[in-house]
């Protein structure tokens, strides 16, 4: 039997949603979400968060979407500062490196910027405002929507890209943000990606990509060699490895967070779709403190909530 095309069309789209909105199961974590986690000065709101990062101190970063786009709050949600104003176009993933320094992502500017821990710019991946491969004079690479950075033990910087519109693909700098080698495609295959969302590097160097349209993620070595992957229906967002090497996923619109082994298998889940406390429309990137609370930033949202492990 045949179907007209715009039939076909509709038939894709409740297939793409059905997967985006699969719930996976799994052991209940014990946490509990927290009200009003943070505080603002008044008159000031955050737009769609993108991004949540904790540094050393336990000051909480916020990337957003709004007037002010990156927000800096203490350890106990006290608004400490923002920067950024006017500065970004589309922010999208937020690092901080063990040195404290702040890494942003910007998908349509088509650059990465790190700030140091003062809030000044002291390095820029890619050309802002140009995408593309490589720059006209050949000296250096450039970036087409940039979606996350993650940091090797040893230095090593690593840039994953192409949110639609540019080619799907890791990138590899050396610490000074020296261009080493890039790999990857549009594809399905291994070592193929549709959407490589989020990136994350585990303390042997191996590369975690969230391959978010092909529900899934790929695991490589240092030099980009495929090993291994683990599949995880629905959107697969963004992904953090803490020092207790337990690696976390936020799970898009599934609306969840889950804690994975390194191997991909799911230790616990926490969340479900909604617009309630503990509930997410996008779990799109998050970040796992010292005291092991779980920070979520949500795109649709526009939020970051806090969970905190329940009191034994």
């Amino acid at each position: 039997m045949k179907f007209p095309k715009n039939v076909l069309v509709c038939l894709a789209g409740a297939l793409l949603s059905a997967a985006a909105a699969a719930q996976v199961s799994g052991p209940p974590l014990a946490y509990i979400a927290v009200a009003d986690s943070f505080s603002l000065p008044d008159g000031m709101t955050l737009g769609s968060t993108s991004g949540v990062a904790i540094n050393s101190r336990g000051s909480i970063y916020v990337l957003n979407r709004g007037p002010h786009p990156l927000v800096e709050f203490d350890a106990r949600g006290n608004f400490v500062r923002s920067l950024g104003e006017g500065f970004f176009e589309r922010p999208h993933g937020l690092r901080v490196d063990a040195q404290d320094n702040i890494w942003t992502t910007d998908v349509a500017s088509h650059a990465v910027y790190k700030f140091n821990p003062e809030g000044r710019i002291v390095l820029v991946l890619g050309v802002r405002g140009t995408a593309g491969d490589m720059h006209p004079y050949g000296h250096l690479p450039l970036l087409n929507e940039p979606n996350d950075v993650a940091f090797a033990p040893t230095g090593e910087i690593y840039v994953t890209q192409g949110h639609g519109k540019g080619e799907p693909r890791a990138l590899k700098f050396d610490k000074d943000g020296n261009f080493i080698k890039a790999w990857g495609r549009k594809g399905t295959g291994p070592g193929e990606f549709d959407l490589a969302h989020s990136v994350a590097v585990d303390a042997r160097g191996l590369v975690y990509v969230a391959d978010r349209n092909n529900q899934r993620i790929q695991v490589f070595d240092a030099d980009g060699k495929y090993l291994r992957e683990s599949r995880h229906p629905g959107t697969p967002c963004g992904l953090y490895i803490g020092p207790d090497q337990a690696l976390w996923l936020a799970h898009g619109h599934a609306g969840q967070v889950l804690k994975l082994d390194l191997q991909g298998k799911v230790l616990g889940v926490i969340g479900k779709q909604g617009k309630s406390l503990g509930q997410f429309g996008e779990a799109h990137f998050m970040a796992v403190s010292a005291k092991n609370e779980i920070y979520v930033a949500d795109t649709l949202n526009w939020r970051v909530q806090k969970f905190v492990p329940k009191a034994p």
